[in-house]
């Protein structure tokens, strides 16, 4: 809870006047029973018509001051509920983006997502009703409870009974319907998590002819979170039938003991009258009472959820100082008895690998799916943390390297070539926010891509969201571009050059080694033809290193290495 009123901090005084103006509203509210009673019993019962019209008047008056006061109360409560929900969202933003990618892995994009919509939604309600209803429902209850004994002890008596009995119902149904709502929001979760994977797959999903089964599946999912919804609302829906049933029974007490009292001279018409309406009013507040805490179970279970990710704490961490390297004058890169193992992963992905790259060498990786090239690519910029040894750059291990300093000096590609809505120059001064048109050119140049942009109209083209507008190979042309546009000393193409014909792939490579700041080079492929020329080539198999050296050496000494192209090119030689 804490953590919610760091929140709330810059709405300090909206969080006071709030409720503020609502108890204002409330106390001329308990006041109309009180004019009724006067009405009824001097103006009507004495004949007096002036005092009835004073009276009318009065309550007009009441109503407006009330009207005024509760559309003010709604502006603060709306501005501190609103602000709280951007400031949330701000912090869940900036925490995610500092995240891990292990930390990711194990949240899943359907749950982030979830937390920075729906759960900061239903936290920004339970704020918003909480400022206007917190505090003036019990002091409805209350005051009119207080107002009731000064009518009338013994008619007060049977309010103290209701009310009791009320916060028992009310208090015990929300206990049951808290653990409720957060499996609603779980399953919410499944189902949000289905239907983005089947929009982003939708492709393949009629490439296979799999929609009926995919729509099945997702039937179960969404049928799943409407059980657990018809459960939570079986339990809150039982709120209000309940709460109108007790209230209605003590006010046909309250009429029927009142009724007596008014033949024996007890009490007067005007004082039963008053009497009922603040019994009304009960009625009405503990309703409201009822929503608003099935509103803030709702906003608590998000609420922490929402913690969840805040108190998430990134697996990888700097200890924020400023390192000069022990740069080596030859070795860019160092592999020393790395293993790595994903946190979802049931055995390593990576064992025991060892090598070195030499400043300004081609370093070649080639392996079969799921033999580790991926991950070792991940390591240089430190996307993921070796479980066992060390990557060092330039003499020093990555971890002691500041992130920002480290992922400056190398560029990396991925494998899904992503690209975001703008102009191709947008994109690609991601690279280089400095760089100009020219040095853009170049990247583009490099990067075999100059007949897209030429293509689309240059650089200022639009892009649409993901570059949906562009084939394959085209993305992943724009997407080496932008890596070549920041002049990284460790160029880092994990497959990404995958859509590429065989004749632009090698133009590629031989542009990249023509580069006039001479960038050490890891070019990770399943294609023997792209790392052939490479000045040492890592094979990969199940995570294990089978073999290193150059293409020469390996086919004489690796087997694995053989196998690969062989397979690919039989006995053929191949640029």
């Amino acid at each position: 809870m804490k953590e919610l009123w760091r929140y709330l901090q810059k709405y300090k005084k909206e969080c006071v006047l709030a409720p503020l103006f609502k108890m204002l509203e409330a106390s001329f509210e308990l006041m109309i029973p009180l004019v009724m009673r006067t009405i009824i019993d001097q103006g009507i019962g004495g004949s007096d018509a002036p005092l009835i019209v004073r009276m009318v008047l009065l309550m007009v008056a009441l109503g407006l001051v009330g009207l005024l006061a509760a559309v003010t109360a709604q502006y603060f409560s709306a501005k501190a509920a609103t602000g709280f929900a951007v400031s949330v969202r701000h912090a869940l933003f900036e925490h995610m983006e500092a995240l891990s990618f292990s930390n990711m892995d194990r949240m899943g994009t359907s749950t982030m997502i979830t937390r920075m919509t729906s759960d900061v939604n239903q936290a920004q309600t339970g704020v918003n009703m909480t400022l206007r209803l917190f505090l003036r429902s019990p002091f409805v209850v209350f005051g009119a409870m207080v107002m009731a004994f000064t009518i009338d002890t013994r008619s007060a008596l049977i309010f103290v009974a209701v009310i009791a009995a009320l916060s028992l119902v009310v208090f015990g149904l929300m206990a049951m319907n808290i653990p409720m709502m957060r499996g609603v929001q779980r399953a919410l979760e499944d189902v949000l998590g289905a239907t983005r994977e089947n929009l982003t797959g939708a492709r393949v999903i009629r490439a296979f002819r799999r929609e009926d089964a995919q729509y099945e599946e997702f039937l179960k999912r969404n049928e799943a979170l409407v059980n657990r919804q018809k459960r939570a609302g079986r339990v809150s829906g039982l709120m209000n039938p309940v709460t109108y049933l007790m209230i209605n029974f003590a006010i046909a007490w309250l009429i029927h003991t009142g009724a007596l009292q008014v033949q024996t001279g007890i009490l007067t018409a005007g004082q039963v009258v008053a009497l009922y309406n603040y019994m009304s009013q009960i009625l009405v507040e503990l309703i409201k009472l009822a929503n608003l805490i099935v509103t803030m179970n709702k906003a608590f279970a998000s609420w922490k959820r929402i913690e969840d990710v805040l108190r998430l704490q990134p697996d990888m961490r700097e200890d924020g100082s400023v390192h000069v390297p022990a740069i080596h004058a030859d070795e860019a890169v160092r592999f020393e008895n790395v293993s790595l193992h994903y946190p979802t992963a049931g055995e390593e992905s990576l064992q025991d690998i060892s090598f070195t790259a030499l400043r300004g060498q081609m370093i070649g990786v080639i392996g079969g799916t799921g033999s580790g090239k991926s991950s070792l690519a991940r390591l240089i910029p430190r996307f993921y943390d070796a479980s066992h040894g060390a990557v060092l750059v330039d003499g020093m291990d990555v971890r002691e390297w500041s992130q920002a300093e480290l992922r400056h000096k190398v560029g990396y590609v991925p494998q899904k070539a992503v690209l975001f809505h703008g102009t191709i120059r947008d994109n690609l001064k991601w690279g280089n926010p400095d760089a100009t048109d020219e040095d853009l050119m170049n990247a583009v140049r490099a990067a075999q891509a100059e007949d897209v942009v030429n293509a689309k109209g240059g650089l200022n083209a639009m892009l649409e969201q993901g570059g949906r507008n562009l084939s394959g190979g085209q993305r992943q042309r724009l997407t080496i571009a932008r890596a070549l546009a920041r002049r990284p000393e460790i160029l880092v193409l994990d497959d990404s050059a995958s859509a590429l014909d065989q004749a632009t792939d090698k133009r590629l490579r031989k542009a990249i080694r023509a580069l006039d700041y001479h960038p050490t080079t890891f070019v990770i492929s399943q294609r023997a033809a792209s790392i052939r020329r490479a000045d040492q080539i890592v094979v990969l198999e199940d995570g294990k290193m089978a073999g290193l050296g150059t293409h020469a050496q390996l086919m004489e000494q690796c087997e694995v290495y053989r196998e690969i192209y062989e397979s690919q090119y039989g006995g053929e030689a191949s640029a």
